[in-house]
């Protein structure tokens, strides 16, 4: 396809004529186009990409900016492994563009050699600028069968430019720029020399290897299939390039491209499990309920052998890290919470011996008793005059025999479970008198008490919980208020059309995600899915706000409908409420993961040191 009349690549203005060096002429120059020379998002290296026009060639350059090597421990003598130093259009085969709906632009070039440059990301935008520049001075079509695929080469009949681009048998290049077809196709001898040959080509820039490698059976009879074989060696290679950058990799394994669609390794396997992403569109809002391309699946709960591979003989926890990642991916079987969640909780210490754990066990369900009888020792003519005791002790009564009653572990008349969350809150109202009880608590509390059984441990994991919690509830609301601009900041980075759209409504105060965060979506999923979150959440894993970027993606996969039907505030609040248990828990935590990993430091720099539910200083 022409691009002549394409609409969303039809000529761009671009900038005015740089001076470039020599004699030269800079028809393109774009600043902060970046490549990341790890698999981690936050370490990148910035640079300027231009187009330079030397007579009737151009040629391509992307030099790093000096000393600008950003977050990373790459040295100055490195850098220039990942400078592109005047690289002929001639020589580019084709060009990949990436618009994945959370994240930012970035396009794969891949030479006639088969060899392809690492990933330019365009943090600033401007892919639309750089390809209409380039349509002006070459020729410049869009592949029929992949729309995000560019097919670049100097021939000039249209035919032959088509082959020319995609290496086909039969496809050579025409001197004089006058098109012919040879009528004598190169063997299958010829071409493995060439390809072997085109293999010890280097080019500047940290080429990465494309496998080329291919059983040519009979070239004329079967045209056809290598087509197909070349645009889907271009899509792999963006998907696998992207999956390698947003994912997570020890270094162990390298990634080696393979034609034949078996996955070698255990990274190929995991990413061929990914969903695939739909085409993406020029406008972000049209991107409603699309699958990360780099969210990782989710794994089966951890297991009790699986667990006991994570301690030593004496009980400590080897690597809390490992175990934390295992969990955040996959949660924890029922039967193990019980134990696993006082590690979460910070009850137990990660380096903690059983015998150490028994012993405070003891200590603690003693001094639980001891806090119990204080308030169980106030004599009805004391509470009398004890009116902040009163009110309290009246609204949590109230409020457990309205928590979680359809579980059968809470239902009927007369059930001790309820006793036993009463007496947990009118306690912790004495152990933190500051803070008292407040409308909520009950929610959190409960599948503590459901998990732990025992009153003494579900009480000090919940003085655990309320330790990062604890500002939700308190009377100025600074903790809430401050999780709740965390969050409007977070959209505004990495949802700026929905973001503009809340302001256009006022609803910049994100008031209608309040019951999300304060009682951490407690009632927006069933019992169990509840405490798959949680326990998600409570590793800390990727980000100790992991719950706000939950926000953001639920938002965001709800954007379309949000914006369509024009919601108010209240239509929105209505709205978000009457999701509750409609949520797909795999899927947005999958894109919550993406959207951190993402939004890398920058997101974490929209979150105010100290918002809840960061660990106690």
């Amino acid at each position: 396809q022409d691009l002549a009349d394409d609409a969303d690549y039809a000529q761009q203005p671009v900038s005015k004529n740089e001076s470039g060096k020599g004699s030269g002429n800079v028809v393109y120059a774009k600043d902060n186009v970046s490549i990341h020379p790890t698999q981690y998002a936050f370490e990148r290296i910035n640079g300027r990409l231009r187009l330079i026009k030397q007579g009737s060639s151009l040629f391509m350059t992307w030099i790093p900016y000096k000393a600008r090597i950003l977050n990373s421990k790459i040295s100055e003598k490195d850098r220039n492994l990942y400078t592109i130093r005047a690289v002929p259009l001639a020589e580019v085969r084709s060009i990949r563009r990436h618009t994945p709906p959370l994240g930012w632009q970035y396009i794969i070039i891949v030479l006639t050699s088969g060899l392809a440059f690492p990933p330019l990301y365009f943090y600033n935008g401007g892919v639309r600028e750089f390809l209409g520049t380039l349509k002006e001075h070459a020729f410049l079509v869009r592949s029929a069968e992949d729309a995000n695929v560019f097919l670049v080469n100097d021939i000039q009949d249209p035919l032959q430019k088509s082959l020319s681009s995609l290496e086909l048998p039969g496809a050579v290049p025409v001197a004089n720029s006058a098109s012919h077809i040879e009528g004598s196709l190169p063997s299958i001898e010829s071409t493995e020399e060439k390809i072997r040959h085109d293999s010890h080509h280097k080019h500047s820039g940290g080429l990465k290897t494309v496998d080329q490698h291919q059983r040519l059976r009979d070239p004329a009879r079967d045209i056809s299939i290598h087509v197909l074989e070349k645009f889907s060696l271009v899509t792999k290679f963006a998907r696998e390039t992207t999956a390698q950058l947003f994912g997570e990799n020890d270094g162990s394994e390298a990634y080696v491209p393979k034609l034949d669609g078996q996955p070698s390794s255990k990274s190929e396997r995991v990413e061929s499990s990914v969903e695939s992403q739909p085409p993406s569109s020029s406008d972000p809002v049209q991107h409603n309920e699309s699958t990360l391309v780099w969210g990782k699946p989710r794994l089966p709960p951890l297991g009790i052998e699986e667990w006991a591979t994570f301690v030593d003989s004496e009980g400590r926890v080897v690597d809390s890290k490992a175990l934390r990642k295992r969990i955040f991916y996959g949660g924890i079987e029922h039967n193990l919470r019980q134990e696993v969640w006082k590690f979460l909780l910070d009850y137990y210490k990660f380096d903690s011996t059983y015998a150490e754990r028994d012993y405070l066990a003891s200590t603690k369900k003693e001094e639980y008793r001891t806090l119990k009888a204080q308030w169980q020792s106030v004599s009805p003519s004391q509470a009398k005059r004890f009116s902040k005791f009163r009110e309290r002790k009246s609204r949590i009564e109230k409020d457990v025999v309205r928590t979680d009653r359809c579980l059968p572990y809470y239902a009927g008349d007369d059930n001790p479970n309820v006793e036993r969350l009463r007496d947990i809150l009118i306690t912790y109202s004495f152990y933190n008198f500051d803070l008292g009880y407040c409308q909520g608590m009950s929610d959190l509390l409960s599948p503590i008490l459901f998990i732990m059984e025992d009153e003494s441990e579900a009480f000090w994991c919940f003085v655990a919980l309320m330790e990062r919690l604890g500002p939700n509830f308190d009377r100025d609301q600074n903790g809430m208020h401050s999780q709740l601009l965390a969050l409007s900041k977070l959209v505004e980075f990495l949802d700026g059309p929905l973001h503009n759209y809340f302001r256009q409504a006022d609803c910049l105060n994100y008031f209608f995600c309040f019951r999300w965060i304060l009682i951490q979506f407690k009632r927006e999923f069933d019992y169990e899915k509840v405490m798959r979150l949680w326990e998600v959440l409570w590793t800390h894993y990727l980000s100790e706000h992991f719950h706000l970027y939950m926000c953001v993606a639920l938002l965001k996969r709800h954007r379309k409908k949000i914006i369509d039907e024009k919601m108010d505030f209240d239509t929105l609040l209505k709205f978000i409420n009457e999701l509750s248990c409609h949520i797909d828990l795999e899927a947005t935590l999958r894109d919550a993961e993406a959207l951190c990993i993402c939004a890398g430091d920058t997101g974490s720099a929209c979150i105010p040191q100290g918002t809840p539910p960061s660990l106690p200083i």
